[in-house]
């Protein structure tokens, strides 16, 4: 039932989306230059796949995890992009294509080995990496991998029909800070 929900909200989101979706395209082209970024990401099972985003960062800026990166990497509509967390719309592509859903643990970096270790530990990798989250809702980033694992064990145990709505909404209505970069709070 939840990916008949993925399927159906991703694809009218870039239906829909799409004119929102073009003008940050031409707003990042001024910005970065190269407005999609690109990354390989854990996802279900430990698979790899790459996730989309809008580029927030430099397009010289390590490929560390948000709460690891220097604030003076992010660029002024980088900024923007992630306080409205619209930096996030392009993965409703990953979530259409099924290596994603709106709701689950955010996928992490394959170099984050605790992280990967302690959602492993606790069956989390067995679902679909999710663009937002109980977690995200609760302001809990990937600074904290033993507490980001718990949470997101929680969520998946407690995931019903009203639960996925009630994130989503959430989200959308402006709960939780997004991934955080020091400096930038």
């Amino acid at each position: 039932m939840i990916r008949l929900f993925d399927f159906f909200f991703a694809l009218l989101g870039l239906v829909f989306g799409l004119p929102v979706l073009l003008v940050l395209v031409v707003i990042g082209l001024f910005d970065t230059g190269s407005p999609i970024f690109r990354q390989q990401r854990v996802g279900r099972n430990r698979k790899p796949f790459t996730l989309v985003k809008f580029r927030t960062m430099k397009k010289d800026t390590a490929s560390v995890a948000s709460h690891l990166a220097s604030a003076s990497a992010i660029t002024p509509f980088g900024h923007f992009l992630r306080r409205t967390k619209l930096d996030e719309l392009p993965q409703l592509w990953n979530v259409l294509k099924g290596e994603m859903s709106l709701v689950g643990p955010r996928p992490c970096l394959f170099n984050q080995e605790e992280l990967i270790n302690e959602r492993e530990g606790r069956g989390v990798l067995n679902a679909r990496p999710g663009i937002t989250g109980l977690a995200q809702v609760n302001d809990i980033d990937m600074s904290t991998p033993k507490l980001l694992a718990e949470t997101d064990q929680k969520m998946l145990e407690n995931l019903t029909v009203g639960a996925y709505f009630k994130y989503i909404f959430m989200t959308v209505a402006g709960k939780g800070a997004g991934d955080r970069v020091p400096g930038k709070d």
